[in-house]
């Protein structure tokens, strides 16, 4: 069982009111209640939305939602936040739609406490508000603490403690969440299409600059749980292949025109040159897809119609031979 709670507040009674989040929440929730294929990934996901004054979040009602999250022994227990987030020497807090102060919200150490506490396998906390950063940390002195997470959970957030979380050019979504589903579309996939939270930060990371506002990853984890699953670049037959094709993961690949089945008409009327070969054909189709993905390369030629008319070869790239050695394990 995967189950995500999704809360996006623009509303607030006493405080300054937002303008993405709730666009955020509903965009967060298109990306990650089906796989790419269209199977089922966290069903029916519970969404909270402050739209309005008679549509808000109170305190209690998050807080009630987020102990209903991480109450039993799920798979996956996520939690997404999206809306005010107010810091104090006491620590965090994430504001609902009736808070006045900030740190009258739900605070962080609580939610803490119900995820380092939960029984669910994974505990994944994202979390798009101001000064997020500080979520899971025991204590604050000068902006700083230690971080205290236990086995299984990992959180996200859009920016440090001492930061502050921004709209997206144009308004209507936050930079952070903007490329949070960008990477739960397929940007932070990996060649068998997994999601996992560490390729989500790594994606969010790279498409920051030094001077935006920085994302905090924080995780304890043995291995990584895969979020969504994207369409792979490169279907599992053909990996699984790169074995039967590289008998070693330094081998070269020899290459000629027998392999390459487009020609120009003087070459096609060529004696001196061999025909395309159908079965190397069908190889060289494959090798093509492996050098679009960046799991194999030409040898001294500039693209793998060269290398197989000049009878040259081609070669696996590091990631290849990482990909290799999977496959080789039984791990892919």
């Amino acid at each position: 069982m995967r189950k995500a709670l999704i809360v996006g507040i623009d509303h607030y009674d006493a405080i300054s009111p937002l303008s993405g989040c709730v666009n955020d929440a509903h965009s967060v929730k298109a990306a990650i209640e089906r796989n790419a294929d269209g199977t089922l990934n966290f069903p029916a996901p519970h969404v909270l939305t402050g739209t309005s004054p008679t549509q808000g979040v109170s305190k209690k009602d998050l807080k009630d939602a987020v102990r209903q999250l991480f109450a039993d022994d799920s798979e996956i227990a996520l939690f997404y936040f999206a809306g005010h987030g107010y810091i104090e020497d006491t620590g965090g807090f994430l504001c609902a739609s009736d808070c006045t102060t900030g740190d009258d919200g739900l605070a962080l150490s609580e939610v803490m406490t119900l995820a380092n506490s939960s029984r669910a396998r994974n505990k994944v906390i994202i979390l798009d508000s101001c000064h997020s950063g500080v979520a899971g940390n025991r204590s604050m002195v000068a902006g700083q603490g230690q971080a205290e997470i236990s086995d299984g959970v990992t959180i996200l957030t859009a920016s440090t403690a001492e930061q502050y979380s921004y709209e997206a050019p144009g308004g209507g979504a936050g930079v952070f969440t903007s490329l949070f589903v960008d990477a739960l579309n397929g940007a932070a996939a990996n060649l068998v299409g997994d999601i996992t939270p560490g390729s989500v930060y790594a994606h969010v990371d790279q498409s920051l600059g030094p001077w935006a506002q920085r994302p905090v990853f924080k995780t304890n984890v043995k291995t990584f749980v895969s979020l969504r699953k994207a369409e792979p670049p490169i279907s599992l037959t053909d990996l699984q292949a790169l074995t039967r094709h590289f008998p070693t993961p330094d081998v070269n690949f020899r290459l000629d025109p027998s392999f390459e089945p487009e020609r120009s008409p003087e070459q096609a009327t060529d004696s001196s040159i061999p025909q395309p070969d159908p079965v190397n054909n069908a190889t060289f189709a494959v090798l093509q897809k492996y050098v679009k993905v960046n799991l194999a390369r030409p040898v001294d030629a500039p693209h793998m119609w060269h290398a197989a008319m000049q009878s040259k070869s081609c070669e696996l790239t590091v990631l290849g031979q990482h990909y290799w050695k999977l496959v080789n394990k039984g791990l892919i």
